[in-house]
């Protein structure tokens, strides 16, 4: 895939998310049946929808992409709509109307819910474990990639090269426990009915405006001090991880498989922000060091066996983020915060 050396803005930003690789249309063309996105009118959704369509298209496949979700933000279904997406409203939490989604062969479930969890944890575990039940039951007889997250795991050292697959859980807060439910009601399903699941446990994904290098680089850049309590973090470009949840539909199991998806590095806060510093010939400031301090870590090294590394190293996001942020591009304002080892969202 040849890749710019900039990305000047959005439309540039949003034809690369959504550029389909050769692996991707490969296995597109071969996939049988229709895919549906539940959950798709979140940051990562709508550049997902887009990519399978993308894909779809390109090599003549006889497929739909159906995008569902509440649709609240209008834009986002017009935007799917106008790129050649199918889409249908539905709330999740509402039985009903999840027993009233056409059958397809092929799911990805994308919805979930974190930041607000300490005002309101009902609401997050209804709709991060009840609506999942409804999913599972009405899509059965479909292969379901299900999205996870790497906070359902305990927090590590960067010396222990992070969380693999059969690390046992140790969810830390609400969200993170309501986020194994999620997992463990899926998994449930696919006991009683044989239900082909992947569970697909991301840990950052890159869009840049937001995720973790945006954070880091927007301090570096404002002369604010740079956290460094949690010393390392993993991330992965929001295309490669799009690309790899459509390739996880291959590799749905009973019992369910657990693939973790990230990079195939631990990246360091403080190197990340000396480059981020270098490029924008600023000083930066550190503050909050603690030299034995744990944090969330993945291991990647069985999903990278199975589909290589990602098509996007480390070094170009940061350059792509550094040139992002100093030409003043677009942030969604949400950030990750990855720093935070409380477990409170």
């Amino acid at each position: 895939m040849q890749l710019p050396d900039y990305i000047h803005n959005e439309e540039e930003l949003e034809e690369l998310l959504s550029r389909p690789s050769k692996d991707l249309k490969d296995f597109m063309k071969g996939l049988d049946g229709n895919i549906m996105i539940l959950g798709a009118a979140g940051k990562m959704g709508v550049t997902l929808a887009r990519l399978a369509n993308r894909a779809v298209q390109e090599t003549g496949a006889r497929k739909k992409i159906i995008a569902i979700d509440r649709f609240d933000d209008k834009s986002a279904r017009n935007s799917l709509e106008k790129s050649g997406v199918e889409t249908i409203r539905c709330d999740l939490l509402n039985k009903t109307e999840v027993s009233m989604l056409p059958f397809v062969p092929n799911v990805i479930y994308m919805a979930g819910r974190k930041f607000g969890t300490e005002n309101d944890q009902e609401l997050t575990w209804a709709i991060n474990v009840l609506a999942p039940d409804y999913v599972a039951k009405h899509f059965k007889n479909s292969s379901i990639v299900v999205f996870s997250t790497g906070c359902v795991y305990p927090f590590v050292r960067p010396a222990d090269n992070g969380c693999k697959e059969n690390t046992p859980p140790w969810p830390v807060g609400e969200y993170a426990q309501s986020c194994l439910g999620r997992e463990r009601v899926f998994s449930y399903n696919s006991k009683i009915s044989g239900t082909r699941i992947c569970i697909y446990r991301l840990n950052y994904s890159i869009d840049l405006r937001y995720g973790v290098l945006y954070d880091i680089g927007i301090k570096v850049f404002q002369f604010r001090p740079v956290e460094l309590a949690v010393s390392h973090f993993n991330c992965i470009w929001q295309g490669d991880a799009n690309r790899l949840a459509l390739l996880c539909l291959g590799h749905c199991n009973v019992p369910p498989s657990i693939l973790n998806i990230t990079g195939d590095e631990i990246i360091s806060v403080k190197k990340t922000a000396m480059k981020f510093a270098r490029y924008f010939n600023k000083e930066v400031e550190f503050t909050g060091e603690k030299p034995n301090s744990t944090m969330y870590l993945s291991d990647a090294s069985k999903s990278i066996k199975l589909f290589g590394k990602p098509l996007i190293s480390t070094d170009r996001m940061i350059e792509w983020q550094a040139r992002w942020i100093a030409q003043g591009g677009k942030s969604l304002n949400k950030p990750t915060h990855f720093e935070v080892t409380s477990g409170h969202f």
